[in-house]
């Protein structure tokens, strides 16, 4: 399988989302209240508990536990607890994680303060063993819930980029021929048609380049088909080592023919990279003894050049093209001619 239906195949197969164990972060200078509440939660194997009791490390313990919700003393030596809070809140990691107060006081105004710098909930303490459970557990959830949120939305978007690169890639496939890794017949005239209405906005020459490998039943007959795609591939890599701007285009028109496409380009300029083409092919020497008198692969090209108009449209660019490659056969093979050089019918 290849590697894009490889990635593509894995866009059905969902991640699954993390199981966040409740974190408990006590915040607390007294030996006393953390003994009490590791005691409150010691029965529940399932709440993590953690407690500091110097301020000066709450904030960076809080950084490496990233708890599920911290329970914030306001009275600490040396430290505001309402300054810990406000750097919770400031900090991307913690910002949303629940901060329930603890303090001394049933306070109204100590309430509200705390609130406002960014706290989720209050409780005198010591609370009830149920209270302070019913409240771990309500917050951690709401918190574990955010995470498991953002974790599917995070895996979400990186799903839907995997699979628009994988798009992308199917895209370049579809537009590429499977032999010779160059643009293939549908990619060719979707770009001559972009090129076609560019070139008629702007006023500029469009040339198109017809080639046909020469004696190609032949080459076929003498060595076999492998050998057969190697001598296509080796003609696609001479025409793509001569286009020297990024809107030229090589394209495998069908069997042993191609086309290169070159935008604002003039008569003279597409003669001379066909001819640079033929000679380069050419001068592979590879051996075609059905090919005389040179007796190895070659090409005819037909070029054709034009300002396109609103009176005329792509085929009549291919059809001219395609007039000067036939007259290129008539006059003996390895060579170019332009259309606009033939003699009317």
């Amino acid at each position: 399988m290849s590697d894009v239906f490889t990635a593509a195949a894995e866009q059905e197969q969902e991640p699954a989302v993390t199981a966040f164990k409740v974190r408990v972060l006590l915040v607390d200078d007294q030996l006393i209240i953390v003994e009490a509440v590791r005691r409150m939660l010691s029965d529940h194997p399932d709440i993590e508990f953690h407690h500091v009791t110097d301020p000066q490390q709450a904030f960076d313990t809080a950084l490496l536990l990233q708890p599920t919700v911290i329970l914030q003393d306001l009275v600490l030596p040396e430290v505001d607890g309402f300054d810990l809070i406000r750097r919770y809140r400031a900090h991307d990691i913690l910002r949303h994680i629940p901060v329930i107060v603890l303090s001394s006081h049933e306070d109204p105004k100590l309430k509200a303060h705390s609130f406002a710098m960014g706290a989720n909930d209050y409780m005198v303490k010591l609370p009830d063993r149920l209270e302070v459970l019913a409240r771990v557990r309500y917050h951690s959830a709401a918190h574990i819930n955010r995470l498991q949120r953002d974790e599917a939305f995070r895996f979400l978007r990186e799903s839907q980029q995997r699979l628009a690169d994988a798009n992308i890639a199917l895209q370049k496939l579809a537009a590429l021929d499977s032999l010779t890794g160059i643009a293939n017949r549908r990619r060719f005239d979707e770009v001559l048609q972009i090129e076609w209405q560019r070139a008629q906005r702007e006023r500029q020459p469009l040339a198109l380049l017809l080639c046909d490998v020469d004696f190609f039943k032949c080459y076929n007959d003498s060595f076999g088909h492998p050998a057969g795609d190697l001598c296509l591939k080796k003609t696609a890599a001479v025409l793509t080592a001569h286009l020297k701007r990024a809107a030229d285009l090589a394209a495998r028109y069908g069997g042993e023919e191609f086309a290169i496409i070159l935008p604002d380009t003039d008569a003279a300029g597409a003669l001379t990279v066909a001819q640079a083409c033929i000679a380069h092919l050419q001068g592979l020497g590879m051996a075609n003894p059905g090919a005389q008198p040179l007796g190895v692969v070659t090409m005819s090209v037909g070029v054709a050049t034009m300002v396109p108009t609103p009176e005329h449209g792509p085929a009549e660019l291919i059809a001219q093209a395609d007039r000067a490659l036939y007259a290129a056969k008539r006059s003996g093979r390895n060579c170019a001619l332009d259309a606009a050089s033939l003699t009317p019918a």
